[in-house]
């Protein structure tokens, strides 16, 4: 027979994967590097970076996707112009080699959503002592995207059950096809943000008083690893010659 009167241990959430403030400052460098004037030399580094990243949490399709874009937006940038040189090809390549920065800043900032739930961040903005009215905003974006995303997938398949979607109904009545998604997409949002502040007000996110985490966020392992792997690429950025040197 079991001992009713034994204590109960409360056992600590294993922790796994890397630091929130972690994923938050890789974010941030990653965007500011590949946007800046010479910043195409560190495309191919950072698109390796956020592909390491999606095989790490099993997105196949991310890891898959990201490079076929990429090569896509190299295609339109530096090849195009070679095999038909004209003004709107300039254009096109202008614009693919701009998209090709957002294209791997993207991609490293999916894993930073797909992976950090509001909790965390929450707990790493904590930690940073970042002012409550910041956090708390974020922490509720970071919720409130995925609730929208869902809702939109609701409303799609209920149009698509009355058929009133579909390639020919949206050519035939283009503006009438986007009221029927828009309408009840911001009636569903107004719900989703009430539900949202109901949660936060019930979670105590409008306290005074510091929460505490079940599962504070700590550098680890990992995040060693991540940094020795950031620098080996920005390393190889540098030294290498890079093949994005711009449209031709």
């Amino acid at each position: 027979m079991p001992d009713v009167h034994a204590p109960i241990t409360l056992a600590h959430p294993s922790r796994s994967g890397l630091d929130p403030r972690t994923k938050i400052l890789l974010v941030v460098l990653t965007s500011a590097v590949v946007m800046s004037p010479g910043g195409l030399r560190f495309v191919i580094p950072a698109l390796l970076l956020a592909v390491g990243l999606a095989v790490s949490e099993g997105a196949w399709a991310r890891a898959a996707g990201l490079p076929l874009l990429a090569a896509a937006m190299w295609a339109l940038g530096w090849l195009l112009p070679l095999w038909c040189p004209n003004p709107f090809t300039a254009i096109v390549s202008l614009a693919a080699s701009y998209v090709i920065r957002f294209v791997v800043a993207i991609g490293v900032g999916m894993h930073l959503i797909a992976t950090t739930s509001p909790t965390q961040l929450a707990a790493a903005f904590r930690a940073w002592r970042i002012p409550r009215a910041i956090a708390v905003t974020l922490a509720v974006m970071l919720r409130f995207f995925p609730v929208v995303a869902s809702e939109a997938s609701a409303v799609l398949d209920a149009m698509r059950l009355r058929g009133l979607t579909g390639t020919s109904g949206f050519l035939r009545h283009p503006i009438l096809s986007m009221e029927r998604f828009t309408v009840p997409m911001i009636a569903a949002s107004l719900r989703a943000s009430e539900d949202l502040s109901a949660s936060a007000i019930l979670r105590g996110l409008g306290s005074r008083r510091t929460p505490t985490s079940m599962d504070p966020p700590r550098f680890g392992p990992s995040d060693l690893i991540l940094v020795l792997v950031v620098a080996v690429l920005a390393v190889a950025a540098l030294v290498l010659p890079s093949p994005l040197t711009g449209p031709a």
